[in-house]
């Protein structure tokens, strides 16, 4: 499987801490969600975002300018036709990650910014089709274990993004790290003729 590090097609920032009214409400859309997620794949102007979604051209430059005007788009290049100058948008940074939130209603607009259940809904016709791929794993870890692979897991959505486009269907992928309470197996006992280890004192179970 091959990838293409020019996708997006312009540059951008690898995160984008998002803690700003504007930026939660914006990134709560679902439209104007689905119009940053197109910018992931190259920059885009209106009429081509307003083709893609099957929206009115109005209504998606009234989104393209909130988006703007939040932060979280911006013009990465421009074009003269017909002495006009078309402006394309691509976004600020690759991902964005909600920070720490101090008011109430922003952490109600947050909680509503959900993509497991956004793809829950998004793959019930891939799942009736018997066209769903799908895992769910749970496991007994450290915090920087988990820290860890979520970066590892973000490596694996940058490099999904940047595969080549081609052929006639899209596919979601989604992925998800959170703590549950999924029953987990206690540590496993030593075998009864394993020898003692010691802790972090230097003494055995058997030197107390």
């Amino acid at each position: 499987m091959s990838v293409n590090e020019q996708i997006p097609d312009y540059d951008l920032d690898e995160q984008l801490l998002v803690t700003a009214p504007e930026q939660l409400r914006a990134l709560a859309d679902p439209l104007r969600s689905t119009l940053l997620e197109l910018v992931l794949e190259r920059a885009a102007t209106v009429t081509e975002l307003a083709r893609a979604v099957g929206r009115p051209k109005g209504t998606v430059a009234y989104h393209v300018n909130l988006l703007v005007d939040a932060g979280l788009l911006r013009v990465v290049r421009t074009r003269r036709v017909r002495a006009i100058d078309e402006r394309y948008y691509g976004r600020v940074a690759r991902t964005f990650s909600v920070g720490v939130l101090h008011r109430r209603e922003d952490k109600q607009v947050a909680a509503a910014i959900n993509g497991l259940a956004e793809a829950a809904a998004e793959s019930a016709a891939a799942h009736a089709a018997d066209e769903l791929q799908c895992l769910l794993v749970h496991a007994r870890i450290p915090i920087e274990d988990v820290r860890a692979f979520w970066a590892e897991v973000q490596q694996v959505a940058r490099r999904f993004a940047q595969i080549p486009r081609a052929g006639d269907q899209a596919y979601g992928f989604v992925a998800g790290l959170y703590p549950t309470d999924a029953p987990t197996l206690p540590d496993a006992s030593p075998p009864p003729d394993a020898p003692a280890l010691p802790d972090r004192e230097g003494k055995t179970e058997f030197d107390r």
